[in-house]
This record gives C-alpha cells, sequence and structure tokens, in this order.
C-alpha cells in the first residue's frame, strides 16, 4: 500500500471586510505557501476555481504552473475544476501541460461545483447541473484514454477524430472525483474506477462513513483494485489550541457569515466553530497533537488514503499561515504517516464508525 499522503488546498480566499490583503497578494502568498508546503514535506497542495471577489484563483491551472517552477517534489492539483461549466478540452490540454512542466506531477480534481457562479458567466443553465457533469466528464476520460477522440454529446459540439495536444506525462493522468454528500456521485466515482475526494465541512465524520463504503462497493462491482480515497477539510494550526481556534476564527466568521447569506442559512456561532474542534468534529484546527488525534481517528472510519487540509486565512498575517504549514509538515505528518503505515501491518481491527 502507498504511504499515506497529507496536503493542503486553497481557494486563495480573502476577507475584504478585514482589508490588508489584495488579490494580487494573496495570489503571491498561495505560491509561497506551496513553496513551503514543498520544503517541509507535504505531499500534496491544491488550488480551487471560484468566480467571486472573495476567492481570487478563478484559473487553477495558471497558478499551479506558477507553483510548479517554485517546487520540486509535492504533487498539484485543483481542489476543483468546475467541470460542469468548463470545456473538458481545454481543461484537459491545461493539466497536461502542466504535468509536462512538473516532470508529472499535476492532477485533476474535478467537482460539480458548490458555488454555481460560473453557470451563468460561461452560458450554463443550472437546472442541467447533473447532466452538464456527467457528459464533461465522460468526455474527460475519452480525451485522457486515446490520443484521437471522436465523441458526441448533448452539451458540446461533437468531435470527429481529431487529436489533444499536448499528450501528458503521466499515463493516465490522474483524475479525481470531489463530493461534499452526494451518494450518486460516490457510486459514479467507483464504478468508474476514480479516486474520491470527500469534503467534510459541517456534522461528525462518522455520519459520512457509507459514502467511503459506497465509494468502494462500487468499485468492486466494476471490477476496479482498491481506489484511492482522499478526506478534505477546514483546519488551522497553531503552536496551542487556543492560538489555533482564536487565529481561524475572524476569517472563518466571516466567510461562513457570507455564504449564509447567500443562501439562507443561519450565521455560524462562536460556540458552533469551537464544537467543530473536539474530536468527532468536522474541523482539524487546534495543536499539532489534536489533529493527529483526528486525522488517525478518522482513518480509523474511512480508511482513506488521503487528507488535505483548508486553511481559512482571509487577511490573516503570511507569517502565521507559514507557521501552521511547518507544524503540519514537520510535526504532524511524520508522526500520522508512521503511525498508519502501522496499522497497515496489522490485522483489521474494530471499526469505529458509532464512536
Amino acid at each position: 500500500m502507498p504511504p499515506f499522503e497529507l496536503g493542503l488546498y486553497t481557494f486563495g480566499d480573502i476577507t475584504p471586510e478585514l482589508g490588508g490583503v489584495t488579490p494580487q497578494q494573496r495570489l503571491l502568498d498561495v505560491i509561497d505557501e506551496a513553496r513551503l508546503a514543498d520544503e517541509v514535506g507535504l505531499d500534496v497542495f491544491g488550488v480551487g476555481e471560484h468566480h467571486r471577489p472573495d476567492f481570487p484563483i478563478s484559473a487553477p491551472a495558471v497558478v499551479l504552473a506558477a507553483i510548479a517552477e517554485r517546487t520540486q517534489r509535492i504533487r498539484l492539483t485543483s481542489a476543483v475544476n468546475v467541470l460542469s461549466s468548463d470545456d473538458p478540452v481545454r481543461v484537459f490540454q491545461q493539466f497536461a501541460t502542466l504535468d509536462l512542466l512538473s516532470d508529472g506531477r499535476a492532477e485533476i480534481m474535478a467537482g460539480r461545483g458548490s458555488f454555481t457562479e460560473s453557470f451563468p458567466l460561461f452560458g450554463y443553465e443550472l437546472h442541467d447541473y447533473d447532466s452538464l457533469f456527467a457528459e464533461k466528464l465522460e468526455l474527460l476520460l475519452a480525451l485522457r484514454a486515446t490520443e484521437r477522440v471522436s465523441w458526441s454529446g448533448q452539451h458540446r459540439a461533437p468531435i470527429e477524430d481529431r487529436g489533444v495536444y499536448p499528450r501528458p506525462l503521466q499515463v493516465p493522468l490522474p483524475v479525481w472525483i470531489a463530493i461534499g454528500g452526494t451518494p450518486e456521485s460516490a457510486l459514479r466515482a467507483g464504478r468508474l474506477g476514480l479516486p474520491l475526494a470527500l469534503a467534510i465541512i459541517g456534522g461528525q465524520a462518522a455520519r459520512f462513513a457509507p459514502f467511503a463504503e459506497l465509494h468502494r462497493r462500487a468499485a468492486i462491482e466494476a471490477g476496479h483494485d482498491r481506489l484511492p480515497f482522499s478526506i478534505n477539510a477546514h483546519g488551522f494550526l497553531a503552536d496551542d489550541s487556543q492560538e489555533a481556534s482564536d487565529a481561524a476564527w475572524p476569517a472563518t466568521r466571516l466567510l461562513m457569515d457570507r455564504i449564509a447569506r447567500e443562501r439562507g442559512f443561519a450565521p455560524v456561532t462562536r460556540d458552533a466553530y469551537e464544537a467543530g474542534h473536539e474530536l468527532r468534529g468536522h474541523t482539524f484546527t487546534g495543536s499539532p497533537q489534536q489533529v493527529i488525534d483526528k486525522i488517525l481517528y478518522q482513518h480509523e472510519i474511512f480508511r482513506h488514503d488521503r487528507f488535505l487540509m483548508q486553511f481559512i486565512v482571509g487577511s490573516m498575517e503570511h507569517a502565521r499561515v507559514m507557521r501552521a504549514i511547518e507544524l503540519l509538515g514537520l510535526e504532524v505528518a511524520p508522526v500520522v504517516r508512521a503511525e498508519i503505515a502501522k496499522r497497515a501491518e496489522m490485522p483489521a481491527h474494530t471499526d469505529h464508525t458509532d464512536r
């Protein structure tokens, strides 16, 4: 079994209400954060696509290409590409190019998009939300499978025996499916033989255990070998738990309240925010030991292969973010990898999904 992977992903979030960080500076900070993540031994760095003023990353492949020039080893993934509102040909070409520039470190993480600003922006209808993703994923997989493609669908002009270039260094170019809580998406990933990234952004982690089982069962029934599975979650680290919680709260509150207003949810409270940091909660905010304990606790539930943490930092001081990356890479990652490697050598032990 390959070693357990740990990494980071970001939307390049800013908090205009707090001032201090421009979109330009935030993008430069993201590149610097990826450089440090590589240096401290993290395995994956991802950037996600949005089309709104508080998330200045709208072109993940461009940002990842800049990161490729500053890093040596770390894998580079979108987190995510909103495939439903993009052209799979261009997505494939961009990430194949990134793969060549990075010496085979590129990945695509494809999602339907929990934020839907891209649909009207690029001329798509939200009532086609599901069919757009299914069709465009089909085309993306066809593009990576063969150099020349013939394909037709409902939402895009047909392709008749056309070559798509460049071809990536990795064969096949890794494609993950990212989901937030839709059973059908977990089943689809398993049937197609694709790795699954499950974002847990609310509730107790054990509630999401069925998604891992659905993915594994669908893969087996479709004749696929065991597929990689990732847990993606919010979090932040500092030398002690209270410092971590206090540091992440301002940006988290502003972001969640903004989304709550847009979607008609109740605003987040400090008590609810703190409850998420508990062992069974959904966030990984705390000291290095707390984060270690929580990753290992969730590994008992999911038996996942990868953990990616999203920092919500807004206008937080860059030095504080860099310290959090150091803690994740130097203090958390070695302990987690060693413990999970030890578990892999032991007989299967008790399932803890009821804890």
